[in-house]
């Protein structure tokens, strides 16, 4: 029988994660399934955790957290993986987090019973993997979702300094004040499987998944498993002129407009040429004043637990 152990970040959606344990035990109980469950206790400690399933020889390590728990589990497996593990456990998402926008790319629900149930039911597939390198990780740093570069980041930034509101409220509410504290576009290069673009970039996602901040829709087509990042790219425009941008990226229509330009790349290197770059993968710091970020997507790399596609398996 397939045995999951389940990596719970107890304070993970303001103590949501800790809180849900009980509903998710029983639950799982009802489906009749096998696990064990740790608690993390540090950052970092659940991409260790799933390194340790992996010797363990699990069959699927859950994520039970947001993108940060999922981001760390997915580390940890790559890890294992890279580090010779004769079989790499596949990987399953709860969502107990404020954003939860990699398991909204990769098809899992936020409601608990409707992923357990997907959890029983174990369809796999693989999906495509990221790693980043630059700014605190010159060697690099795995990610399932999405990397972004400019305004979104600080976005992300000011979201996570908010104690009274949580989820999307507080990403919308933190892209408002961005607006009056990021508008000025640093100059970038940014290359992309043969092309260079080289212009003032608000904003720069570059995207494995389809969502950020809980809602903005950075890459609605995006796949996970299509072996192509999905680029957004925004330049100059005025602080009314973001204003103006924010109701499209919630409705995933921004490529219409005319400092939005969108492309695939597999490997994608951002250089800031005047000023620097703030940063994030799938929401974890990756620089506030970086300089220059290389992103490769890695195909077919995770076996992930997850609704089948509505095209095919």
């Amino acid at each position: 029988m397939t045995e999951y152990r389940l990596i719970v970040n107890p304070i993970s959606g303001r103590g949501a994660g800790e809180s849900s344990i009980p509903l998710i035990e029983s639950l799982l109980r009802n489906h009749g399934l096998q696990w064990d469950l740790v608690r993390t206790a540090r950052p970092w400690h659940a991409a260790e955790l799933a390194q340790a399933a992996a010797s363990d020889g699990c069959d699927v390590v859950v994520a039970v957290g947001g993108d940060g728990t999922s981001n760390e589990v997915l580390n940890g497996l790559m890890l294992a993986k890279a580090g010779g593990a004769p079989a790499v456990p596949a990987m399953g998402v709860l969502c107990v987090g404020r954003g939860n926008d990699f398991a909204f790319g990769v098809g899992v629900p936020r409601d608990l019973a409707e992923g357990v149930r997907l959890l029983a039911e174990d369809h796999r597939r693989w999906i495509d993997v990221g790693k980043v390198s630059g700014g605190l990780y010159p060697h690099g740093r795995f990610f399932g979702n999405g990397v972004g570069i400019g305004f979104d980041a600080v976005v992300g930034f000011e979201a996570l300094k908010m104690t009274r509101l949580s989820g999307f409220p507080s990403y919308v509410v933190a892209a408002l004040k961005t607006i009056f504290l990021y508008y000025r576009a640093p100059q970038l290069r940014i290359e992309y499987d043969g092309q260079m673009v080289t212009q003032p970039s608000l904003l720069v996602s570059v995207m494995n998944g389809q969502r950020m901040g809980g809602g903005f829709l950075m890459a609605p087509g995006g796949e996970p498993d299509d072996g192509l990042f999905d680029l957004c790219l925004a330049s100059q425009v005025s602080r009314a002129g973001i204003f103006a941008l924010i109701p499209r990226f919630m409705k995933g229509t921004q490529g219409g407009h005319r400092a939005i330009s969108t492309g695939r790349a597999q490997r994608v290197v951002v250089t800031a040429l005047e000023g620097v770059l703030p940063a994030h993968a799938d929401g974890e710091t990756l620089c506030t004043d970086g300089r220059q970020l290389t992103m490769e997507l890695l195909p077919q790399q995770i076996a992930l637990v997850s609704e089948p596609r509505k095209d095919g398996p």
